[in-house]
């Protein structure tokens, strides 16, 4: 047994007895490569092409061409016959989400400003003043006109104490607090400042309500300066304070973070159009919007809309409605949108991914960071608890960025991945059949797998698709990874494939315009029946930009073939011939082989993709890169062994720390033997057999603590060899029987 047993689990082998002398998809396909957009180096399930635009985008542009990665051609081939499909996208050097912050209280706007002139020295009767002040939060009552007022002292950046009722908070610049307060006047008409606990202004804090400034001394002639919120107006002759837009600009009420990385998720930095459009907006990016802010409810509404609708034109991607900062809230914002991001980590040699955040993640863009929560922000009666906590709710609108987005880095310089801000390329990218070098393809390095510029992200995707407990899948596509270049990655994944022992790779063997000679020697290289190769390259059109072909390697449309079949037969059938091999999606193929160079390919385990007269372009074989002859050298064979090992480890998970007794050894047979039968009536199997009893469960292996079942196996051959005798006769001769 290959597998190390030394923690609880279900371990299995293969024993190959069928050497000859010398002569459905579970859960779908991993692709590994370059997107316009999307989380980095995460692995990401789709469901459908448009759920890949969607998490991924589609079309980039290199120059004054558009292409789009041939992660993107292979993601929509494989998905016209599948619904499940694993995501890892490639981004390497620094790259980052972008984010908003949704800041609380006031919208932006000009602020009302005005001044109220003493008529007077300072009265002295306030000289006891002048000890007050000297903590922030301290108060004074004064009454002017037989009007009492209070005054709670707070510095910029200080929340003031709280106040229920209608007081004015202040802040202080160019002079002491006790200074500012002897400085107050009798002519002030106090019974004329009615400011609630919205009515916003500038200061040092989300919190001030209203920004005082005083001047050094109370003689006549100085003044006290005001300035309110948007939209506000002030009388100077009795500082009344009205018309104020409830918020303030300076403080923060949550962030919001995109799930996906990338420059291309900027759209805050350039301006805002006619009509409230961005002009960094586009189908790709994002903004939001708050709306039917409720102070008695403290409630919202967040919506995120697409980045390049406009104000009378709104696209509104998703909604979510009556939220609030109250983390006691079954509607609070973090549960309703989720705050869970993932990063990739490594801990003795074994990548992972380090999860943070409290709450799965609802929705499908952003994540929500950073809030400015109010603690049972109603009381039992349903009245607002403190009316200053309000202020912590979001404005209405846009925010100062109107609902853009910035921060999000592209990752390194040149041959980066997004190419700046609308996915346009710097430099040259060689993509398609210009891909002939490890240095550059699609953009990326991949000359070895510790290259920054691409190759380590490769390495570590296949790292952490490793791991088959978190990761159930049966195929790996890495489109435009191509063996004669980038060996070390092909490499790596095909050990990928073998180590988990329950996973297929596709390998592109060679460049475009290569010859036969070229195929079979780089398929030589290669000893792995959990990978194979095909050859020529195959002209198809490119569905998202319009009247345009490309040439594409063999993985690019084997994923979308390897789905058919499985769709419409089994795994265990040959994925090749005019049954279920045919490539519809196929213009042409680089080459038409002829006989003789398809007994060459296949004599070298390359599989010839043909193109035959009224048929079209056709796989044409189904050999594993296996070099010595056994039923393991062909496809169907490998994936029926996948196909078989993936259900019945899964089914036989729940039998590990039960009773080694023979009830547990019969619900095993009663789980195997029925799906193997079926598998057999579904031609997989010509014979079975299944033992698990006490022939192979002695003593000796129940005190280990083992659980022993040996399958044996008799695969359904293909055929793939059909060989037609045409016997010529005289006329009056009898046939044989």
């Amino acid at each position: 047994m290959a597998e190390k047993i030394i923690s609880p689990g279900v371990f299995t082998n293969e024993i190959d007895q069928t050497f000859l002398p010398a002569a459905v998809a579970d859960i779908g396909a991993a692709i590994i490569g370059p997107t316009l957009k999307g989380p980095a180096g995460i692995p990401t399930v789709v469901t459908s092409f448009t759920d890949f635009q969607n998490k991924f985008g589609d079309v980039v542009t290199s120059g004054s061409n558009k292409f789009q990665y041939l992660t993107s051609h292979a993601a929509e081939q494989y998905l016209q016959n599948s619904d499940t499909l694993t995501v890892v996208r490639i981004l390497d050097g620094t790259f980052s989400e972008a984010s908003a912050s949704v800041g609380a209280n006031l919208s932006a706007g000009t602020k009302s400003s005005g001044s109220l002139q003493f008529t007077s020295s300072v009265d002295a009767n306030y000289a006891a003043a002048d000890a007050f002040g000297s903590n922030p939060g301290d108060e004074v009552q004064i009454t002017v006109n037989g009007i009492e007022t209070r005054f709670i002292a707070s510095e910029a950046d200080t929340v003031p104490a709280d106040d229920a009722s209608a007081g004015i908070f202040f802040f202080v610049t160019g002079s002491t607090r006790a200074t500012f307060i002897a400085n107050l006047e009798a002519e002030i008409d106090a019974a004329a400042i009615g400011v609630d606990a919205n009515a916003g202004a500038t200061g040092g804090t989300a919190n001030t309500h209203l920004g005082l400034t005083a001047s050094n001394a109370g003689t006549n002639g100085n003044s006290i300066t005001v300035e309110t919120g948007s939209g506000g107006t002030i009388s100077t002759d009795t500082l009344t304070l009205s018309g104020a837009t409830a918020g303030a600009t300076s403080g923060t009420s949550f962030v919001l973070k995109t799930i996906s990385d990338g420059v291309i998720l900027n759209n805050a930095e350039t301006g805002v159009l006619t009509n409230g459009a961005l002009s960094s907006g586009s189908v790709h990016n994002i903004r939001y919007e708050i709306s039917n802010k409720n102070n008695k409810k403290g409630t919202f509404t967040l919506a995120i809309r697409r980045g390049d609708d406009t104000a009378k034109r709104k696209q509104t991607l998703e909604t979510f409605t009556n939220v609030n900062l109250d983390p006691n809230s079954p509607n609070y914002i973090g549960k309703a949108v989720g705050d869970q991001r993932q990063t990739f980590r490594t801990d003795d040699g074994t990548a992972y991914l380090d999860l943070s955040g409290s709450f799965p993640n609802k929705s499908n863009f952003v994540t929500v960071h950073s809030i400015e929560n109010t603690v049972d922000y109603l009381d039992e009666n349903g009245n607002v608890r403190i009316g200053a906590a309000s202020s912590s709710l979001p404005a209405n609108g846009s925010g100062s960025s109107n609902g853009g987005f910035e921060g999000g880095l592209v990752g390194r310089s040149g041959f980066d991945a997004l190419g700046g801000q609308f996915g346009t390329f710097s430099n040259k990218v060689h993509f398609y059949e210009e891909i002939t070098t490890a240095a550059n393809t699609q953009g990326f390095d991949l000359s070895d797998l510790t290259n920054a510029n691409g190759g380590s992200a490769y390495s570590e995707a296949l790292d952490l698709l490793k791991n088959q407990d978190e990761f159930d899948i049966n195929l790996i596509l890495m489109p435009g990874v191509i063996h004669s270049v980038h060996s070390a990655v092909t490499n790596k994944a095909i050990d990928i494939c073998e180590d988990r022992g329950d996973c297929f790779a596709i390998i592109d063997p060679v460049t475009y315009g290569s010859t036969v000679t070229n195929a079979t020697s780089k398929a030589e290289e290669v000893d792995s029946n959990f990978a194979a190769m095909y050859w020529p390259w195959v002209k198809v059109p490119d569905g998202q930009v319009a009247g345009t072909q490309r040439w594409v390697p063999p993985s690019v449309v084997l994923g979308g073939i390897y789905a058919f079949n499985d769709r419409v037969a089994h795994p265990w059938f040959a994925p090749a011939g005019l049954n279920r091999g045919g490539i519809t999606s196929a213009i042409q193929a680089e080459r038409k082989l002829t006989q003789g160079n398809r007994d060459t390919l296949y004599d070298s385990n390359v599989n010839p993709i043909a193109t035959f007269p009224g048929q079209g372009v056709t796989v044409f074989g189904q050999k594993t890169l296996q070099k010595k002859s056994s039923a393991l050298d062909r496809i169907n064979v490998r994936r029926l062994l996948i196909r078989v090992k993936k259900f019945i480890a899964s089914s036989s998970r729940f039998l590990v720390f039960e009773q080694n007794t023979a009830a547990t050894r019969r619900r095993f047979l009663n789980i195997v033997n029925p799906f193997l039968e079926n598998v057999q009536a579904q031609s997989g199997l010509s014979a079975f057999r299944v033992v698990m009893d006490e022939t192979n469960n002695t003593p000796d292996t129940i005190d280990r603590n083992q659980l022993v079942g040996q399958l044996f196996l008799q695969p359904t051959r293909t055929a793939e060899f059909v060989v037609l005798d045409f016997t010529i006769q005289p006329t009056g001769a009898s046939f044989p029987e």
